[in-house]
């Protein structure tokens, strides 16, 4: 059974198609409107046109996701909101499952990457934005509304001044996802750098690029704290192109999340994620041989 997998993300799609546990013929666009168009919808059904040989389609998507469709979106994707994936992928003639990207990346990490033989799992995606997933034999908890796992949204008083994405204030986001860090060091500093030359820095001994990376990682470690209270997974998954930042971002992770842990969980395996980009591919696929059964 092959399957076209997409992952709709809010800097690139990524699409490839999927047999059994592995990827090929895997293709990256840009999450963007062609010329003229307002939705990137018809650049992914563009994509799409250029594949051929598989049963269905599986959709990973950025936003909040019901029944096939987009129900709420923060600004990455302009518009986004209130697109019918499942309805416009309709015209191939195929089944099309969707499932929230961040949902898709902790199934496929369950399944096939660092969390697989484990009875359950939080993973956790850090870079541009903070996204999560609990995943259980049953699959992804989901939610009644689909928000279930955006870690991204739980408050934090280190970050009660700071404007979420979502448009509320005090989420974990803006502090300690990747983007959020490159902020903070702008913010004290006046100098723009990438995520990776903010690393460096903090390898090189600047105290505001290491504070920053410190602050960062030991607020998020502690929001997984509570969480571990909360849910009790067997791992925890960390991935996203933060979770690379190994000198101070992670130590003070694993700090964070130790002060908050109750006992039972304090020793609950935090690890980094093993199948990077192709992780949500490969949950949406694993989702979607599940939803056509």
């Amino acid at each position: 059974m092959t399957i076209l997998a997409i992952d709709i993300g809010g800097t690139k799609v990524r699409a490839g198609l999927v047999d059994e546990n592995s990827t090929s013929l895997v293709r990256t666009i840009a999450t963007a409107p062609g010329p003229g168009e307002t939705s990137i919808m018809p650049s992914i059904l563009r994509l799409v046109g250029e594949y051929s040989g598989y049963s269905s389609i599986a959709v990973a998507s950025a936003g909040v996701i019901s029944e096939g469709r987009v129900v709420s979106a923060t600004d990455l994707i302009p518009h986004w909101a209130g697109t019918d994936i499942a309805g416009e992928l309709a015209v191939t003639g195929v089944p099309v499952s969707v499932l929230g990207d961040v949902h898709a990346h902790g199934l496929g990490e369950a399944v096939y990457g660092a969390a697989r033989g484990c009875h359950s799992s939080l993973t956790v995606g850090v870079g541009t934005g903070i996204g999560g997933a609990y995943v259980s034999h049953d699959g992804p908890m989901v939610g009644a509304h689909g928000v279930a796992g955006h870690i991204g949204h739980v408050s934090h008083a280190d970050a009660r001044d700071l404007t979420c994405s979502c448009g509320r204030t005090g989420h974990i986001e803006p502090l300690s996802s990747g983007t959020g860090m490159v902020e903070a060091y702008e913010r004290l500093t006046g100098e723009l750098v990438s995520g990776r030359e903010l690393d460096q820095r903090a390898e090189n001994g600047d105290q505001s690029a290491i504070s920053v990376l410190s602050g960062g990682g030991f607020a998020l470690g502690d929001v997984l704290g509570s969480l571990a209270n909360t849910l009790d997974p067997g791992i925890i998954v960390i991935s996203g192109s933060v979770s690379r930042s190994a000198a101070f971002w992670w130590p003070s992770l694993i700090a964070g999340y130790r002060s908050s842990a109750m006992d039972p969980v304090s020793a609950t395996p935090l690890v980094r994620g093993e199948l990077g980009d192709d992780a949500p591919l490969l949950g949406a696929a694993s989702y979607a041989k599940v939803f056509h059964a």
